[in-house]
């Protein structure tokens, strides 16, 4: 290997990217066994930057007024220093693109490029979450497809239109997705071939389905609730899906603009569900990679010091009193924390590890054990899985009981064995999404009737819906579907109704 500098100092330029990018790309493949996408990286401005924000990481998409909203905020608070701006953004896509602030110096650059165009790269496509529910050499030709079919909505229909099919859709988004499979990656020929044979379909599924109007017995004799709701596929999580499949009044452009939505936000699914997992993975793969080329001599004393000094601002764990602390922990934090431990249960293993972690425990294999975590878990099961006394102990993790019925808070759960056990699965379940998203399905619809779309929230006593949110929400839906929504929030123990919302649609 060769062990002459890659650089001195802070300035950088092509021929130096080049150079890192060599030398990082041996240590990855060869030394770490990282398996990665053809890569592709671009070097942008600050402003730039702040494009590829407000399109949530994404090269190109369509035009929306939340976008440009998005824009000003993240512009706002970088020009009055609030914030500051990633070094860089990396996209799930093949190749896989990652973005570089010019503003960097060489060894950031450096950094980044292990970090996002390895690390990251790795983990997008090697995860089986996003290996079942993505498929990365389809998104930018299908994002290429949205815009242009948006564009050409809002030549033929107004843009008041298609906004209003956008704002809706959007409104809708996570509750847009499938969360228990039924989902397909995406693949553009094949979509815009389905989308022909869907519209044929689509017409004769809306003659079967809404020849009828009140005062025709003869399919409400032949369509009971059982049949009626077999038919329709109902229960249906997927709200989105079910109004572009069944809705009476959207028209075939309005029903693709919903599809576009519901795909990108499918798309991005499993993202925030491996949070821990991704940057713990980046991070580890990037000062892994850094503290090589600091060992054989490729970069220089000031350099590494660079590198650890923004490593420990990335993996810095605010109080929970600390102004920059928020909900959950930094991400990196944990995340990276969990890795460099599993390396260490591999390599230097005590009894109590022996004991909590048989399998891996001293098996002397510490990246054979990460390359299988970081493909076979999302973040709730890894933690459930690989969170060990030792980073709890770290973090200073406790499990507080707030019982509403009391007026203090109870430590139910401390550093001793049963604790550890307790803790472990309380900070699991927080990652689930099953706990923060809102489990709303279609359950019926009044077909021979009034059309009214009925949904069931299935919740807890405690857990409702805030009152004014639901009900801009079910306008939405309303809007879309053309004809009242009602919703039922259902205690999903005992089946009792808690709270009853009903909207209708806008007025023509």
């Amino acid at each position: 290997m060769d062990s002459s500098p890659l650089y001195s100092g802070t300035d950088w330029d092509f021929s130096t990217l080049r150079r890192s990018y060599d030398a990082i790309e041996r240590i990855a493949h060869e030394e770490l066994g990282l398996e990665t996408y053809p890569n592709r990286i671009e070097v942008i401005t600050a402003e730039q930057m702040l494009d590829v924000y407000t399109a949530h990481g994404m090269p190109l998409t369509y035009r929306h007024w939340s976008y440009g909203k998005r824009f000003l905020q993240h512009e706002s608070s970088y020009r009055r220093g609030y914030s500051s701006l990633a070094y860089e953004v990396v996209i799930n896509s093949n190749p896989c693109i990652s973005y570089l602030m010019e503003e960097n110096s060489a060894t950031m650059q450096a950094l980044v490029i292990a970090h996002a165009a390895f690390g990251h790269n790795h983990f997008f496509r090697n995860n089986h979450l996003f290996k079942q529910w993505t498929e990365a050499s389809a998104i930018l030709d299908y994002l290429e497809f949205a815009r242009s079919y948006i564009i050409g909505c809002e030549d033929r229909h107004g843009v008041a239109a298609v906004e209003r099919i956008l704002d809706a859709a959007h409104a809708l988004s996570r509750q847009g997705v499938h969360r228990h499979g039924g989902a397909r990656p995406l693949n553009l020929k094949t979509d815009q071939k389905r989308e022909r044979e869907r519209r044929e379909y689509d017409e004769r599924v809306f003659d079967d389905l809404w020849r009828t109007v009140p005062g025709t017995k003869a399919i409400v004799d032949a369509d009971p609730l059982g049949e009626r709701r077999r038919r329709l596929g109902l229960p249906e999580e997927n709200l989105l899906y079910f109004i572009e499949k069944i809705s009476p009044k959207l028209q075939s452009w309005e029903r693709e603009i919903i599809r576009i939505v519901r795909l990108i936000a499918q798309y991005f699914y499993p993202q925030p569900q491996a949070k821990v997992m991704n940057e713990g993975c980046a991070t580890w793969v990037h000062q892994r990679i850094m503290t090589r080329l600091h060992e054989t001599g490729q970069i220089d004393d000031g350099a590494f010091l660079e590198v650890l000094h923004s490593t420990s601002n990335v993996i810095m764990q605010p109080g929970f009193d600390h102004p920059a602390g928020g909900p959950g922990f930094n991400p990196y934090a944990l995340g990276y924390a969990m890795m460099s431990d599993i390396e260490r249960i591999c390599t230097q293993p005590t009894q109590e590890d022996r004991t909590w972690f048989p399998d891996i425990a001293g098996n002397g294999d510490p990246l054979g054990t990460l390359r299988y975590a970081w493909a076979n878990y999302r973040d709730e099961s890894f933690i459930l899985q690989y969170l060990s006394p030792s980073v709890m102990r770290q973090f200073r993790m406790f499990r507080l009981l707030d019982d509403t019925a009391e007026t203090t808070l109870l430590v139910d759960a401390i550093h001793d064995d049963p604790g550890y056990r307790a803790i472990r699965r309380s900070l699991a379940r927080s990652y689930d999404p099953g706990e923060s998203d809102a489990d709303v399905q279609v359950v019926d619809v009044d077909l021979a009737g009034n059309r009214q779309l009925m949904l069931q929230h299935r919740t807890r006593p405690g857990r409702l819906l805030a009152q004014h949110d639901a009900q801009l929400t079910l306008r939405h839906i309303a809007s879309l579907w053309g004809y009242e929504v009602k919703m039922q929030e259902v205690d999903a123990d005992t089946d009792a109704v808690l709270a009853t919302h009903v909207a209708g649609p806008p007025a023509s």
